[in-house]
């Protein structure tokens, strides 16, 4: 990896990680139970938003890696994937969480930036588009931070604490 690309890749790392942390300030000191409470009209939790950032960015870096039949290759839980089912813990998520983000930055550190892949075909897609894996990043940290967002009104709900503001 050239001077510049690694320049870049730990920038948009660095980008990635804030963002991240901003999710694992967010919960910091719930209970279980917390996590899993819905108190505002949306059905999202803060243990469901790091369920799903989580799984969002493992099936984006399966991409990263193999395209679209690879991101495919392990079928999304839609009905379970925004939800902190029962049996699962805070505690539990959030080192799923920390091994995905370490996971991701392997993979990345191997991985050239102009690589590109077609997106998998569904309505959100423009027909026929690539993304290069420069791109899959960037997109990761747009969702992350957006989910950040989410998790801060939640919790700023539940008790009135503010993570980012």
């Amino acid at each position: 990896m050239n001077t510049t690309l690694s320049t870049e890749l730990t920038d948009l790392l660095s980008s990635l990680d804030r963002h991240r942390g901003f999710l694992r300030v967010t919960v910091r000191g719930l209970s279980d139970e917390q996590a899993r409470e819905t108190p505002t009209a949306s059905a999202l939790s803060l243990g469901g938003l790091i369920k799903h950032v989580r799984a969002m960015e493992e099936g984006w870096m399966r991409f990263a890696v193999g395209g679209a039949e690879l991101m495919e290759s392990e079928p999304a839980d839609w009905e379970n994937g925004f939800r902190m089912l029962a049996d699962e813990t805070l505690a539990g998520l959030l080192a799923d969480y920390e091994e995905t983000a370490a996971k991701t930055e392997r993979l990345l550190s191997e991985l050239d930036l102009n690589s590109a892949h077609p997106l998998p075909v569904a309505p959100w897609f423009e027909p026929g588009v690539s993304w290069s894996v420069r791109r899959v990043v960037l997109h990761l940290i747009a969702e992350t931070s957006q989910h950040a967002g989410h998790a801060d009104i939640i919790r700023e709900t539940l008790d009135g604490q503010k993570t980012m503001g």
